[in-house]
């Protein structure tokens, strides 16, 4: 089977590669998108987004992923369904192998394969995910206004985003598995002096119930004995993580979480190859940073083919 070669790759079409798509596009390089699945990534499973500049009555992830893709595609965005399983960027010429066998090869490489939350594994999660499960608090928070929510973390991200939720819940209980959080002690002392937070300690979560919404949390404690918590929603918050299975981690030079790190310009240790979007190693993984970091890197690609 023939090597069909691109100036530029996309790996991902979520915000970072629609936007890298669009930059692309609209310069007219040489480019495409491969995305495994549906275009908008993990927007797709948001229920609503009120933080997206533009949009002043908020939007829903779907349309916004829609709208996203409708811009790109206007100025002639080339994409394709495909799933990448692996590749070589030892030379210049980077290699991509598909599932099908197909092969691509590219000058310059934009990885926007992007990131999962890491879930519970429990009964009613995936039932119940956008119906009041969250993995984003930054995103969903006001949604619960004078409700009960739980959070089940204890990290500098489960912590942080328990104090964002006071701001619009009436009460935030924190499960933790442990008898003490793991989030830095500054963030535990102003938690532990909120009087919207309540912690139940050495707990996990078991199941998620409900009828067209979460009603409930059922715990057990590492002691054995079991519990239900009323809550309204709850926010999974135990990290993240890297969609990265096709990538060679060691030559990109992967943090131990398996994320990619890069300069501020998006450049990974392998020229010619940009990661933008939540695959990168960062604190911070919202939709506007990932489209800032998608035309970024097409900026980035752009400065390294003109000196090819």
């Amino acid at each position: 089977m023939a090597t069909t070669h691109h100036k530029l790759i996309i790996l991902g079409g979520g915000p970072a590669g629609l936007t890298a798509g669009l930059y692309a596009a609209r310069a007219r390089m040489d480019h495409l998108l491969i995305e495994k699945g549906a275009e908008g990534g993990q927007i797709l499973l948001t229920d609503w987004i009120d933080n997206y500049p533009g949009f002043p009555d908020g939007i829903s992830g779907f349309d916004l992923a829609e709208k996203m893709t409708a811009q790109a595609k206007r100025f002639e965005m080339k994409s394709m369904f495909g799933n990448v399983v692996s590749m070589d960027l030892s030379s210049p010429i980077k290699l991509l192998e598909l599932e099908d066998g197909a092969t691509l090869s590219c000058d310059t490489l934009i990885i926007c394969s992007g990131a999962h939350p890491r879930p519970l594994g429990i009964p009613g999660e995936k039932e119940f995910t956008g119906k009041g499960v969250s993995y984003c608090a930054t995103c969903d928070a006001p949604f619960y206004r004078n409700q009960h929510v739980a959070v089940v973390g204890g990290g500098n991200t489960a912590v942080q985003e328990a104090a964002h939720l006071t701001k619009f819940a009436d009460k935030v209980t924190l499960i933790h598995r442990r008898d003490e959080l793991r989030a830095d002690k500054i963030l535990q002392e102003r938690a532990f002096a909120n009087p919207k937070v309540d912690f139940i300690w050495n707990t996990i979560a078991t199941a998620i119930e409900g009828k067209d919404g979460v009603e409930r949390l059922q715990l057990q404690g590492t002691d054995g004995n079991k519990s239900s918590l009323k809550v309204d929603g709850v926010f999974i918050l135990i990290g993240v993580l890297p969609n990265n299975k096709m990538l060679p981690l060691d030559v990109l030079n992967a943090d131990e979480e398996g994320f990619i790190p890069t300069d501020l310009e998006t450049r990974t240790v392998v020229k010619g190859v940009m990661a933008a979007g939540d695959i990168r190693s960062k604190e911070v993984r919202q939709v506007i940073n990932a489209a800032g970091e998608g035309a970024t890197a097409v900026l980035a690609a752009e400065q390294y083919l003109s000196n090819l």
